[in-house]
């Protein structure tokens, strides 16, 4: 059976059916309804003695989508004049470009363009930190990645990952009104990928890290903090667990329960994995174990272990559990699922306390559908937009960046990731809480506000602000 259909797999039918038959369209409509698919915007292109119109149908995956294509064709009266993946239409040409901040004409050429530059170049050679103040440095980031954990597909090349960062920087822009720039590093040498950012840092306020598998991503991250004054932020690792915790606040909010007393299973010890239980510790969650194919992560452990997960099963599982992830879960409170489609089982949650909470996280599939969770917990989460409590990234990252940026942070702190995290759950107001309602919309316009604000507190606080 094709999962719910979504934006993600939607394809374009334009058609044409006679004038004098409405019934006809309703027929199509029918058909498409048969094999699943769900209109979601009719538009007329035409009208006279036939009608044209274009039909946008989302659908499950990719299979479903083409036997859309095929109940459309096969409705008597209905000529499919074309049809196309939405997603592919989209992405034609990249979906970002380049423009200039100030109009250039004749009467301004010189000093915009000409030799008018010289003298602010200047200035900037003599007192290298007025660029923040005279480049684009003042508002830009550079979205880096190398392609080789992109989210749903793994990896798949420092190429094939240029439309996720393109997106990115849309979202910086339309989220946090910040400007980025996407480069992607053909590389899988860390010390390749770190001398590569290195070397374009100047003329970037901050740097955003994606799609990086790890370890690299730790490796990365933690040497271009050492090197460089800017903000430097694996969104894979920090996003994820700030808006983990900002979810979490909200469901103990409603549940009733004290966060740090809860007992966390983790499914997946990657980069984000890593990071919200990291964050997790530092709101004061000390009950967590962590759980890859081999089952509990705990002190001791040799088998399929790297210096991350040495540090991981230092620090966690104070009880030492050893076993398969259905032993680690008996009894947990909390399932923050990293991993894949399918990997938690309707036992596993029984076997959990009473009124859990899911947070399945993989995509587009996640551990454990909410259809199949719901009835057996009391908050369900996903990493998807078309159920409730989306666990979105987008939620963290433009305000961060966009409040770093203005106050001149050199870094980003654990302090400020848990200010941003309180500050994302404080927008649901204790009136507007509810199970299917703990994380706000990535479409609320006062996240980015308040979480650029809060970053901005902490930083001053603790003396990372330049500005």
């Amino acid at each position: 059976m094709a999962p719910n259909p979504s934006a993600q797999f939607s394809v374009n039918l334009r058609v044409e059916t006679p004038a004098a038959s409405p019934e006809i369209f309703g027929q199509l409509a029918a058909a498409i309804s048969a094999v699943g698919g769900d209109i979601a915007v009719v538009a007329t292109v035409s009208e006279g003695q036939t009608v044209v119109r274009d039909v946008a149908v989302n659908a499950g995956d990719q299979e479903q989508a083409d036997r859309i294509v095929a109940a459309a064709g096969s409705v008597s009266g209905v000529a499919l004049l074309e049809h196309y993946d939405r997603t592919f239409k989209m992405h034609e040409g990249g979906k970002i470009e380049l423009l200039g901040s100030k109009t250039l004409t004749d009467a301004n050429f010189d000093a915009l363009a000409g030799s008018g530059v010289a003298a602010v170049a200047r200035a900037i050679a003599e007192a290298p930190e007025r660029a923040k103040e005279l480049t684009l440095k003042r508002n830009m980031v550079l979205v880096v990645t190398n392609g080789t954990a992109v989210l749903g597909l793994g990896d798949i090349g420092a190429a094939a990952g240029m439309p996720v960062m393109e997106g990115k920087s849309m979202l910086f822009k339309g989220f946090g009104d910040v400007d980025s720039y996407a480069m992607c590093v053909d590389s899988r040498d860390p010390d390749e990928i770190i001398a590569t950012v290195k070397a374009f840092a100047p003329a970037f306020g901050g740097i955003n890290l994606e799609d990086i598998s790890a370890p690299t991503c730790f490796l990365v991250e933690d040497a271009l903090k050492e090197m460089l004054d800017i903000p430097v932020f694996h969104d894979d690792q920090h996003g994820t667990a700030i808006v983990t915790l900002a979810a979490a606040i909200n469901a103990c909010k409603l549940n009733g329960r004290n966060l740090a007393e809860l007992k966390v299973v983790v499914n997946g010890v990657g980069a984000s994995g890593v990071a919200c239980s990291k964050i997790l510790m530092e709101a004061g969650i000390t009950d967590i174990i962590g759980c890859d194919t081999k089952g509990a992560i705990y002190n001791g452990r040799t088998e399929n272990m790297n210096y991350m997960k040495d540090w991981y099963a230092t620090n966690t599982n104070p009880r030492g559990i050893q076993g398969t992830l259905s032993e680690a879960i008996v009894g947990a409170d909390l399932f923050l699922g990293l991993s894949g489609p399918g990997t938690f089982s309707l036992d596993q949650l029984k076997s959990m306390a009473a009124e859990p909470m899911v947070f399945a996280m993989a995509n587009p599939v996640p551990e454990i559908m909410p259809e199949i969770a719901g009835p057996y917990v009391s908050v369900m989460a996903t990493g998807r937009s078309d159920y409730p409590n989306q666990i979105n990234n987008v939620l963290a990252f433009p305000g961060i960046f966009k409040g770093a940026l203005e106050c001149q942070a050199t870094k980003i702190s654990e302090g400020m990731k848990l200010a941003a995290a309180n500050a994302i759950a404080s927008v649901v107001s204790d009136a507007e809480l509810t199970a299917d309602y703990i994380i706000p919309s990535a479409f609320n316009p006062r996240v980015a506000q308040v979480v650029a604000a809060e970053t901005i507190r902490v930083a001053r606080e603790e003396g990372l602000a330049r500005k």
